[in-house]
């Protein structure tokens, strides 16, 4: 190949222009933004770049073609004329790992599994001359998404999803994920010289994720990456280059304030764990504390968190007063601004007041609203004019 490649970035739907965002300040062309992905376009060191920098995404995928099959033998012969030698070198362990299809003829996935995995060995006899693959060397698990009969196939480069970033060692019963949590911070004004706290901070996702954006470090950078062993396709320099990069970009010594709550003091242990484990904890400062206990003397500051709404059903009977009680906390912080997310749709009538703005966002197959409850924005510093007394 001319080393000029399509990756695609799946996310969670509704969060398209975040990850669009991402991808456009590390410097590559968007191919195409659709429902729960973005297609861009870059060279080998791209691949590398892309799952170490990256927030938002839940993996990278390389693009290996588009098919449009209403037949299984439509399937087996477009698949097998798709230039699968370009990636897979003969030793490569391949097999079709994730099939799902939507709107189209052919919806079975382990059926479409197995006719992709036939026709590619097909076409790699062919190509290679051999009649039996030993398959004992790097992996590349194959992923096909379905939609309206066109097919999308890309080969993971990631391998564990993205939002594993190496750091939760201990988890909440419902956390929420380490992507999804990065992605809703990039929709808020919220950056490292203002207050930010999570009253519901469970393993404490949301406080983690600020304090690594706000010391600039790739949220990769303590992880492996399937396409690392890939050496026909990514030269192990572009590991080093993109490795150097991010730990070049780390800011030391920063001071921030950002603070974790949680009623459950087993919670907060678990919290401060993650965070040490992700080289975070002298950034956040984590309390077992109550949301009405909630109080702070700076202004303009923001609470952005993922309260309980009753996907267990004995939490159901106490989602008002939880969200009362948060309302309550919030209106005694005159200048601060709220963002909750949350599958409660009783949301604003607990709180107390109409959302500023609204948004839906699937968590995984669950329908959550992300509350945006504005305050006034702080006033700008006026700079003296030079030469002015």
């Amino acid at each position: 190949m001319d080393g000029r490649y399509e990756l695609i970035a799946p996310c969670h739907f509704g969060l398209e222009a975040v990850l669009k965002r991402e991808i456009l300040d590390l410097g590559y062309e968007i191919s195409q933004v659709e429902d729960g992905k973005v297609t861009f376009f870059g060279d080998e060191a791209a691949i590398a770049r892309a799952n170490i920098f990256l927030r938002t995404t839940e993996r990278v995928l390389l693009k290996v073609g588009k098919i449009k099959a209403e037949t299984f033998e439509e399937l087996f012969e477009k698949t097998k004329a798709l230039p699968w030698e370009e990636f897979i070198p003969v030793n490569g362990k391949f097999w079709v790992a994730k099939a799902n299809s939507v709107k189209s003829k052919l919806f079975s996935p382990s059926d479409i599994q197995s006719i992709m995995k036939k026709a590619i060995v097909e076409r790699l006899k062919q190509v290679y001359h051999v009649e039996w693959f030993e398959e004992d060397g790097p992996e590349y698990p194959i992923r096909v998404a379905f939609m309206k009969d066109q097919a999308t196939i890309g080969i993971d480069t990631s391998g564990v999803s993205l939002h594993k970033r190496g750091y939760r060692r201990l988890t909440s019963k419902a956390p929420i994920t380490e992507t999804l949590a990065a992605a809703l911070l990039m929709l808020t004004p919220w950056n490292r010289e203002r207050i930010l706290v999570d009253p519901f901070c469970g393993s404490g996702t949301f406080p983690i994720e600020a304090a690594l954006m706000a010391a600039n470090i790739a949220p990769g950078m303590n992880r492996t990456f399937l396409a690392e062993d890939w050496k026909n396709l990514v030269p192990r320099k572009h590991w080093y280059y993109a490795h150097d990069e991010a730990e070049s970009m780390v800011i030391r010594n920063l001071s921030t304030d950002i603070q974790g709550y949680d009623l459950d003091g087993q919670m907060v242990k678990a919290a401060r764990e993650n965070a040490r484990s992700a080289g975070v904890e002298n950034l956040i400062h984590f309390q077992a504390r109550d949301v009405k206990d909630l109080r702070h003397s700076k202004k303009y500051g923001f609470i952005v968190t993922n309260p309980p709404y009753g996907e267990r059903l004995e939490e159901r009977k106490n989602l008002p007063e939880i969200y009362t009680n948060l309302g309550k906390s919030f209106a005694g912080l005159d200048s601060w601004s709220l963002y909750v997310i949350t599958a409660f749709t009783e949301t604003e009538k607990y709180i107390g007041r109409k959302a500023d703005r609204n948004r839906k966002i699937y968590n995984g197959m669950m329908k959550t609203y992300f509350y945006q409850f504005l305050g006034p924005k702080p006033p700008k510093v006026k700079r003296q004019q030079e030469g002015k007394e």
